[in-house]
């Protein structure tokens, strides 16, 4: 018997090195292996400045710490679709990845290197730093949909680029750079585990580190990097008067996930000191965390106003409220920082107090035919906070909180919050069917119901909206000529049954709309989503392809306006992404295991010791 047991514990273990070695050998087979390996990596260029040398005028004495990982259980966030429903639709994602690659062959010979492609005249455009963003934008994209070759050929182009200067001599936009660049290297590097590409984040990331040096480490949202002379800023820097909010407090993400990867805490010091001082104006007794206190309130409790004075740490005296352009992505990173850290009170906290707001003032119910439940996101003018005014005005920007209260609900578990934002969603998808392209406007005025629970059709209402929304030049405001005026603008503005205006009708590939259709499939695996997706994107294929790629057009009520010439490298980061993950298997970037940042770049999160089912 023990000769036997010896036996079979030395086949066990033969066995046991053999699957080793070939575990190994497979490894070494896939792309980017060669680079994991002992951190290796073929030589960079160097940069014409080097930021990691630079003296600071305004240094920090000691870092914040890293935060560590909570000891905290989270539900899971994806829902068990099983094998039937949550499998690929293999023909819908084969489309989505044609489309891709089409756009990313008229990119590669038309614009390679350039930011921008312009997809009917064929030319290119810089005014991203000229660093290559559709690039470096799209290599997570590239990854995700299994294009390996095209990978690498990407990768090894991104070696290439200088990120400590720009060739323009433009200043930069600290929280687009921060967004495409950085977030599509870290994303990528995650994905792939190429460490050359967290070699360019981290080259990158010093340089953004530079937009911080000023006497109150908030940072210049546009920064010139080239004004450096000497190892030294040409002039002292001081933080913004006036500062979009968005562009302040949207950088947590990707400079915590860089501390997490490097193990360097300057980068996440950087952006909690922001977030600290946001969470600090609050109008609420209590502390959002431990020595942090509301030592001020904003008008509307909860949110933050679109604008704020950054050079005083004034984020609360603002007026303007919404989950539109400028403050969008605040809500959005308070939670995902949730799921990034593993878990913490104060995003929490500021979250639970944001959505909380958002619900009370933000969201509307608008009146349409067919008494549909639906919903969407306004916006508010608070003068103080017993004079709030609701405007129902909605933007396609903002149709990215439905997938953000689902996503809240599925992780705090709150189910409530979950229908919002199922609800939310089927509002802008009805935004989409409304339209006779199919597609949703940029900007678009309706009419709020006064319930939420009972809302029949009534045309009349919608006909003096209409007036309302129009200058008093449109219309003859004498009796007899009133209803004939209200059909005139809506005949000649193309306004459909509920739309009050529309102020901005372009359609320029933007994402929101099924990302929150992407969150919404994988957090109820409700399969109506997959067709909603594709639906929407038949129509916005029909509407922007061109003999190269795909443009944004400048009129979605009119089939015969004519295209823009530009394809923002969000078409190929976010909306083509997304698409791809609505109809892949759906353990692809599985959001139990990933948190995407604002331009849909996955970073891992923390793993949990055990999720709650």
């Amino acid at each position: 018997m023990a000769r036997t047991a010896r036996r079979r514990h030395g086949i066990f273990l033969l066995a046991s090195t053999i699957l080793i070695l070939l575990f190994i050998s497979y490894q070494d087979r896939l792309p980017g292996a060669q680079h994991r390996r002992h951190g290796a990596h073929p030589d960079h260029p160097a940069p014409a400045f080097n930021w990691v040398t630079r003296n600071e005028t305004y240094p920090v004495a000691s870092y914040l710490p890293i935060p560590k990982q909570q000891r905290r259980r989270f539900p899971m966030v994806q829902h068990n679709s099983g094998w039937f429903t949550g499998r690929a639709q293999v023909a819908r994602q084969q489309a989505i990845k044609e489309a891709f690659q089409r756009c990313w062959q008229a990119y590669k010979e038309h614009a390679w290197l350039k930011d921008e492609l312009r997809p009917t005249s064929g030319t290119s455009k810089d005014h991203f730093a000229g660093w290559a963003a559709t690039l470096v934008d799209s290599l997570d994209t590239l990854w995700i949909m299994g294009l390996k070759t095209e990978f690498e050929e990407a990768v090894q182009a991104v070696v290439t680029i200088d990120f400590s200067v720009t060739k323009s001599g433009d200043s930069i936009s600290l929280f687009e750079t921060t967004i495409r660049y950085l977030g599509g290297l870290l994303g990528s590097y995650d994905l792939s585990g190429d460490s050359r590409l967290l070699v360019k984040a981290v080259e990158l990331g010093h340089t953004l580190y530079g937009a911080f040096d000023t006497p109150n480490r908030m940072p210049r949202t546009y920064f010139d990097v080239n004004a450096v002379t000497d190892g030294a800023m040409i002039s002292k820097q001081v933080a913004d008067y006036n500062t979009v909010t968005a562009d302040v407090g949207s950088l947590t993400l990707e400079f915590t996930r860089l501390s997490q990867l490097t193990g360097d805490p300057k980068w996440h010091d950087a952006v909690a000191r922001i977030m600290t001082a946001f969470a600090a104006q609050r109008l609420d007794p209590k502390p959002v965390c431990p020595n942090i206190f509301a030592e001020n309130e904003t008008n509307i409790p909860g949110m933050f106003p679109t604008m704020v004075n950054s050079h005083e740490q004034d984020f609360h005296s603002g007026t303007q409220f919404t989950v539109g352009a400028l403050s969008d992505s605040v809500y959005e990173y308070i939670l995902k920082m949730v799921a990034l850290l593993g878990g913490s009170d104060m995003y929490e906290t500021m979250y639970n107090m944001a959505v909380d707001a958002i619900v009370k003032h933000i969201i509307f119910r608008p009146m349409v035919p067919g008494d549909l439940d639906i919903l969407l996101a306004g916006k508010v003018s608070a003068f103080d906070t017993a004079h709030v005014v609701h405007q129902p005005d909605a933007e396609h920007l903002g149709c990215f909180i439905g997938g953000l209260m689902a996503l809240g609900g599925r992780m705090l578990s709150n189910r409530s919050h979950i229908e919002i934002g199922r609800k939310l969603t089927e509002g802008c998808i009805w935004s989409y069917d409304a339209l006779p392209l199919g597609i949703g406007p940029e900007d678009m005025s309706l009419v709020a119901c006064e319930s939420r629970t009972h809302c029949p059709w009534n045309e009349s209402t919608w006909h003096a909206a209409v007036l309302d929304r129009h200058p008093p030049s449109q219309v003859q405001y004498s009796p007899p000529r009133r209803v004939l005026d209200v059909h005139t603008i809506i005949r000649t503005e193309r306004l459909p049954p509920a739309f009050a205006a529309m102020t901005n009708k372009h359609y320029i590939l933007r994402p929101e709309a099924l990302e929150s259709v992407f969150v919404l499939y994988r957090t109820t695996g409700d399969p109506k989503f997959r067709d909603d997706a594709w639906r929407m994107f038949t129509r916005i294929q029909n509407a922007t392809r061109t003999d190269l790629a795909n443009s944004a057009i400048s009129d979605v009520t009119d089939p015969t306006a004519p295209k823009m010439d530009e394809m923002e490298s969000f078409w190929l980061a976010e909306t083509l992404k997304y698409l791809y993950l609505i109809f892949s298997d759906s353990n692809l970037v599985n959001l139990n295991d990933w948190v995407f940042n604002t331009e849909a770049h996955p970073l891992r999160r923390s793993r949990q010791r055990g999720w709650i089912q």
